[in-house]
């Protein structure tokens, strides 16, 4: 009789597992594209290249992470977006990591002139 339960609890114990994991690794991913955008605005209002940005965005965010960077108004506005782990997407769940930084570029007016 008891290896019946059992049959039954370990995958059903596995699934929740791995769901609880995937979960963890989104949060971990949400604080990971946070940081990413805000190295990236440091990075173009120091006045370094937009290329040197998305460099400095895409080391620090998680793999497979899309970086946005726009410049106008003597502000830099950074976007990082990272896919959600694959086990919440293949449940339906397609949460995205997202994160966002606006700096004002160094040498920049009050109102946003250089």
């Amino acid at each position: 009789m008891a290896t019946a339960e059992l049959a039954v609890a370990v995958p059903a114990l596995v699934v929740v597992l791995a769901l609880g994991l995937a979960a963890v690794r989104l949060g971990i991913d949400r604080v990971r594209v946070v940081d990413a955008a805000h190295l990236a605005a440091r990075v173009v209002a120091r006045g370094e290249p937009g290329s040197a940005a998305r460099a400095a965005a895409s080391a620090a965010a998680p793999t497979g992470s899309e970086v946005s960077v726009s410049v106008g108004g003597g502000t830099v506005r950074v976007v990082v977006t990272a896919p959600a782990p694959p086990v919440l997407g293949a449940i339906g769940l397609g949460a995205v990591a997202r994160g966002e930084a606006t700096a004002r570029l160094e040498g920049a007016g009050p109102d946003g002139s250089p």
